[in-house]
């Protein structure tokens, strides 16, 4: 008898939906829920998630640190650990329980609040405990996917804030890690006197070419078009963990 038929139909269906949500399923069903369960709940079933909560903290240092450390080459430490602290705090984590749909399924005592008054530290410590929940489930590389996946358009947003746009390193790194190829770029377009040059460039991983950037240069039209190609593929992982088309063999639309 496996875990999952050993859960109340009420538990399963909790299980099921949180899944769908993060894009990952979970041999032991039951690590799951331990992480969705807060300890006001008082389900005496299981215990709170606060120990998880502990143990999702310092897996997620660590996935986050290794990362900004491989994508941020250029970066030094005070770059990193500023970078670092925005994405992980509670504000951030509590925002991405919110669109992962932990919020519906985290279970509380009544005096909590309802869902949508839910406070940012419970909902950031809910994103912790399932983070340490799908490393003791699948191990690091799992939970290293899934803090990737889930905020990687944060470190975005905060290398932006901080003008930090080498947008070709980062498509670079990216497209190694999951699709294991290096983009390469081709010019479409060049026109204009040589006073005054447009280039339109199109970034092309494998089979995949994306959206074209302009540039009154080749090198400002590669970052553009590396801009667009990386949220697209940003956009891709996010459709594949959660049961998506990885998209591949398509072009995807402009942003």
């Amino acid at each position: 008898m496996t875990e999952a038929t050993e859960l109340s139909k009420q538990d399963l269906e909790r299980v099921r939906e949180c899944e769908r949500g993060i894009g990952y399923t979970f041999t032991q069903p039951t690590l799951l829920l331990h992480a969705l369960t807060h300890a006001s709940s008082q389900n005496e079933d299981l215990p709170s998630n606060e120990r998880l909560e502990f143990l999702g903290d310092s897996v997620l240092g660590l996935a986050m640190s290794e990362f900004l450390f491989n994508f941020l080459e250029d970066g030094d430490e005070g770059d990193l650990t500023q970078i670092k602290s925005v994405v992980v705090s509670t504000v951030t984590l509590a925002s991405e329980s919110r669109r992962l749909g932990l919020d519906r399924c985290y279970c509380v005592g009544k005096g909590m609040g309802k869902r949508h008054e839910m406070p940012a530290s419970l909902l950031a410590n809910v994103f912790e405990a399932v983070v340490a929940a799908i490393y003791l489930d699948g191990g690091l590389e799992e939970a290293r996917r899934f803090v990737v996946r889930n905020l990687f358009h944060q470190i975005l947003a905060v290398c932006d804030d901080r003008h930090i746009k080498n947008y070709k390193s980062l498509l670079q790194q990216l497209a190694q890690k999951e699709r294991g190829i290096t983009p390469s770029y081709r010019v479409l377009k060049q026109t204009g006197p040589d006073h005054r040059k447009s280039f339109e460039v199109v970034a092309v991983i494998g089979r995949t070419q994306y959206p074209a950037g302009s540039g009154k240069c080749k090198k400002e039209a590669e970052q553009e078009a590396a801009r667009k190609a990386l949220k697209a593929l940003e956009r891709e992982l996010a459709g594949a963990g959660r049961g998506g088309e990885k998209g591949a063999d398509g072009s995807p639309a402009d942003d």
